[in-house]
């Protein structure tokens, strides 16, 4: 008798391990098997989904037979525990083990904001407002509240013009106006200051903010790249002499929303710090975001004797020594006399 239950609990322990090998090898199975997806599908897991809501959520959509043997899987390693919200891209071919593991490590989807060099603090609010991925947290009407904004955002500048740097940046969905503009403040405050250790000798500036501010006229000035440090020696140069600046970027700042593309002779002396045409010296602020070939120019100015230089209506401009010269470079590009500037 004991003999017969013993093999019944042998030929039991038998079926048992037989059992639980095939389960084992059918959760492998469904574990690394394509998922049914077709194209690539965004999966939206929100803060403080559960494991469980993550397998319903699977099988709803029919990723998965099952929910068993992903819970099975993840109590079993501690996954369980580590999902992490946020958008997941899944593409065709992933399976269910490298699913979660994506999860389990957050490598949730990246969306994009190019910030256009070039652009003033205004603009870049207007970016981060129509952006569909990143979530409005500022007042809007902070956008003519400049010290108001820098205070929101616990930044200790008065102003935010300039103080925001050019890129295209990454980001996860849910990103907040506020976090993304402290981020691109950071990388703006670190590349000034790398860019301010290695700056030329003899410069017109007392600290870097001004480096900064003749940085972002210099990015307004010129669309041509090779152009920038010889614009950088022509205000160098004036701001040595003593001359006022007098560039038309610092115009059209000053006249704000009444600027309809045009800068009439009455415009030029409109009664602003931000006029270089009647104000000595830099304006109190950048005029603009500029990128790090702006501040790189600004502080390694081209050597020459230039004083002026006027537009060739192609995006380039004439540089002259005089301001005779000047004046005859002015009636030819903009006027459209023919002059032959190589005779006097």
């Amino acid at each position: 008798m004991k003999r017969w239950l013993l093999r019944i609990a042998v030929f039991c322990l038998l079926l048992a391990m037989l059992a639980a090998v095939w389960l084992w090898q059918d959760m492998q199975r469904q574990l690394h098997a394509p998922m049914p997806v077709a194209e690539t599908t965004t999966l939206e897991i929100k803060s403080g989904t559960s494991l469980r809501g993550l397998s319903q959520e699977l099988v709803a959509r029919g990723w998965l037979a099952q929910p068993y043997y992903l819970l099975l899987h993840a109590r079993y390693t501690g996954d369980g525990g580590r999902i992490k919200a946020g958008e997941y891209a899944v593409t065709p071919g992933t399976t269910p083990q490298e699913l979660l593991d994506q999860i389990v490590a957050g490598r949730v989807v990246q969306h994009t904001l190019t910030v256009v060099e070039g652009w003033n603090y205004r603009d870049l609010l207007r970016a981060l407002r129509r952006h569909e991925r990143i979530e409005n947290t500022l007042a809007p009407e902070l956008i003519d509240d400049p010290a108001g904004l820098m205070q929101a955002l616990q930044l200790d500048d008065d102003h935010p013009e300039g103080r925001f740097y050019p890129d295209t940046y990454h980001f996860p969905s849910g990103t907040t106006d506020a976090d993304f503009l402290r981020r691109a403040y950071r990388r703006m405050a670190e590349t000034l200051a790398q860019e301010w250790q290695k700056r030329g000798a003899d410069l017109p500036y007392d600290n870097a903010y001004e480096a900064l501010i003749m940085a972002s006229i210099i990015e307004k000035e010129t669309a041509v790249p090779a152009e920038r440090d010889e614009i950088a020696g022509v205000f160098v140069r004036r701001l040595q002499k003593g001359m006022r600046l007098q560039t038309d970027p610092t115009v059209i700042y000053a006249m704000g929303q009444q600027y309809d593309g045009n800068i009439r002779r009455k415009d030029l002396q409109i009664d602003s710090p931000y006029n270089t045409y009647v104000s000595d010296g830099l304006p109190p602020t950048p005029i603009a975001l500029p990128g790090r070939e702006s501040i790189h120019a600004a502080l390694h100015p081209a050597a020459g004797s230039a004083l002026y230089f006027v537009s060739r209506g192609d995006g380039s401009h004439y540089f002259s020594d005089t301001l005779r010269e000047h004046n005859r470079a002015v009636a030819k590009y903009q006027l459209g006399r023919d002059i032959d500037l190589e005779k006097e």
